[in-house]
């Protein structure tokens, strides 16, 4: 059921600096692109705040009833270390350090990117292209923005003139609030850029030296792609000239999506995004999280407990649920104490969730003023979601919820119409598990009872087969003195614990 009409969308729109009220382009459908990992290294729980807040803002649009294609790239085409474009490419140094072929570490670390998102249960994204499979648009592009004279070619290299851009109407600088003339004058001509024309022209492609691995012939010669290229070739090849979001972490805006906005413009004479979406850092207790400190944890770490940083270890759902603790444009601090009050708040929550599920309705004496006040929570759940995406309003009030279901539980008692316990219920569940992602994790003490019970099973079936019924018998009535009943079906046998 579509809740579309019902429910204005306000988003904080980065290239605006301002809550924009959102409008689809062709509601229904929607288009969003969030930029991906480039993949030489695992992923770590920065870049999975940023996917894990897109998340869910894909799911409260799908939820509301949009049609929406979500595409995330993957990084793999192995571009250079810094904004000098000089040296060794990220993906060729760990290929070497390793001593794989660069698309052995692409493989290797597109994996672990899977398998750390499927751990927090994030959703797939519609399409998720890689750079290396759209090199062909990528030239493509490169050749437009030539042919219209907004960049220029050198020695094999093709760079995007920032000057003449903005000499022809465009505005780099519009997404970061940067102006050029102070870029120009912050600029310093680094070694390997002589051969631009000014120090903030940004390559398309580059000429591969000597000993780059990953290279591609173009009509400049063997090279490879400019980073920022990638995102505008897909984002275009997918969702069209001009779509409805674009997201990436905050340390994007400048330069990586404020060239794209260029390019965009350039090659297809139109902004390419009406609105621009940008997910704040993680903090490690207090402090930047960093490779080069030593103050960073990956996911792993955090959930079997292998970092010293924190006291012990932490289920996914807890930690997703902590993330939803913060608005995505604020910056969130990681610490044990945080993560602790999290758990218990998860706890509550999925307890309360399996508590209401358990309830069937019973006709009581109806208070209007506390149906109304629950009518209220509902509504409010989703006004704050339309606010921004503000996940942690929507918790609390969540939690509001929960105490009305916890009341419901202990008093035995419906003071509220069928009408509003069933919209109580469909929200709850609605906001826990198809918008925040949520869902009640099996304990380790839950897992072994099952992997007992599923062998008692099965020696139980080995026994009838072999017309060993007494056997077969004392397992069932065992079971059952437990509390454990049996139940066989034309399936195989199920189980239920009283």
């Amino acid at each position: 059921m579509s809740k579309i009409e019902d429910n204005k969308i306000f988003i904080y729109n980065s290239l605006k600096g301002e809550k924009q009220e959102f409008k689809a382009i062709q509601a229904p459908n929607l288009g969003i692109y969030v930029c991906g990992p480039t993949v030489y290294s695992n992923v770590h729980l920065g870049n999975c705040r940023t996917f894990l807040s897109f998340d869910n803002v894909v799911r409260y649009f799908k939820f509301l009833g949009y049609n929406v294609r979500y595409v995330r790239n993957i990084t793999d085409a192995g571009h250079l270390v810094d904004d000098a474009e000089e040296g060794e490419d990220k993906i060729s140094k760990k290929a070497r350090l390793e001593k794989l072929e660069p698309m052995e570490i692409v493989q290797k670390y597109t994996l672990d990117f899977h398998h750390v998102l499927s751990q927090f249960n994030a959703l797939p994204p519609s399409i998720e292209p890689t750079a290396t499979g759209h090199i062909l648009e990528q030239i493509a592009m490169i050749n437009t923005i030539l042919d219209k004279g907004l960049a220029y070619e050198v020695n094999g290299s093709v760079y995007f003139d920032v000057n003449k851009f903005n000499e022809e109407g465009g505005n780099y600088g519009e997404l970061s609030g940067r102006n050029i003339e102070d870029l120009m004058a912050g600029s310093r001509v680094l070694d390997g850029q002589s051969e631009k024309k000014n120090p903030q022209d940004f390559a398309l492609w580059k000429k591969a030296s000597p000993q780059h691995i990953m290279r591609w012939d173009s009509p400049w010669g063997e090279g490879f792609p400019g980073w920022h290229l990638e995102c505008s070739a897909m984002g275009t090849k997918y969702l069209g000239d001009q779509f409805d979001i674009h997201g990436g972490g905050m340390d994007l805006k400048f330069p990586h999506h404020e060239c794209e906005i260029a390019q965009g413009k350039a090659c297809n004479d139109v902004s390419p995004v009406n609105y621009w979406m940008h997910a704040n850092m993680l903090t490690l207790n207090g402090q930047k999280m960093s490779k080069s400190t030593g103050n960073t944890l990956l996911p792993e770490e955090l959930f079997n407990g292998g970092s010293d940083l924190l006291e012990k270890a932490y289920s996914p759902m807890v930690v997703r649920f902590f993330m939803l603790q913060a608005n995505y444009r604020s910056i969130l601090d990681f610490s044990s104490e945080a993560l602790n009050a999290s758990e218990k708040g998860f706890n509550k929550l999925m307890n309360a969730k399996k508590e209401l599920n358990n309830l069937t309705y019973k006709l009581g004496t109806i208070s209007e003023t506390e149906d109304k006040r629950i009518l209220q929570l509902i509504a409010d759940c989703y006004a704050n979601m339309n606010d921004d995406f503000n996940t942690p309003k929507t918790i609390a009030v969540l939690f509001d919820l929960v105490n009305k279901v916890n009341k419901i539980v202990s008093s035995k008692q419906f003071d509220i119409s069928e009408n509003t316990f069933n919209n109580m219920k469909e929200t709850l569940n609605g906001f826990v598990e198809d918008v925040f992602g949520l869902k009640a994790e099996e304990k380790a003490e839950e897992g072994k009872l099952n992997g007992v019970l599923e062998m008692l099973i099965g020696m139980r079936k080995e026994a009838k087969e072999n017309k060993d019924y007494a056997l077969s018998d004392q397992i069932r009535n065992e079971l059952s003195a437990l509390g454990i009943q049996l139940k066989d079906g034309k399936d195989g046998t199920s189980y239920t614990v009283a």
